[in-house]
């Protein structure tokens, strides 16, 4: 069994709570607008960092992060972008389980086409009347993925 966090727009802030909230994760994926580097030296010291490049990643430290990635846990395909709109790929023929994305700042769980789709919404400045938000994925070759939110 694999704990995932699931984290996106901080837009440069690293909340204590989500700090909080992913100690004793497996590994972290970052699904854009990061802000700055050391959000991800952050996230680093609790877990193993994915992260990809959203629309404000555009200094020169973000140019090393993908805009798009494809991870295998537990044997399920995961496709990590940022915005949905930008996907390359069909999920459903790519074989992908579940798609991990950000960019909205509305936190999102729902199947679709039987992919499971996960928008961990905002952990960073709060946006607009949007709560706070991470997810998370527990990933086992013994049972379906399960993927929640939770609200800061």
């Amino acid at each position: 069994m694999t704990l995932v966090g699931l984290i996106s727009d901080t837009h440069g802030l690293l909340r204590l709570e989500a700090v909080a909230a992913l100690a004793g994760v497996d590994c972290i994926i970052h699904a854009g607008d990061v802000g700055k580097p050391e959000i991800l030296d952050e996230l680093g010291a609790i877990a193993p960092v994915t992260a990809v490049r959203g629309n404000v990643d555009t200094d020169e430290w973000a140019e090393r992060l993908p805009a798009s990635t494809v991870l295998s846990i537990e044997g399920f395909n995961i496709y990590v972008l940022h915005a949905l709109h930008m996907m390359e790929v069909n999920p459903k023929t790519a074989n992908m389980a579940v798609v991990v994305s950000g960019h909205t700042h509305r936190g999102l769980v729902e199947t679709y086409d039987d992919v499971l789709y996960v928008n961990p919404g905002s952990a960073g400045p709060r946006r607009f009347s949007l709560p706070v938000s991470i997810g998370f994925l527990r990933l086992s070759k013994d049972a379906p993925v399960e993927a929640w939110l939770k609200m800061m």
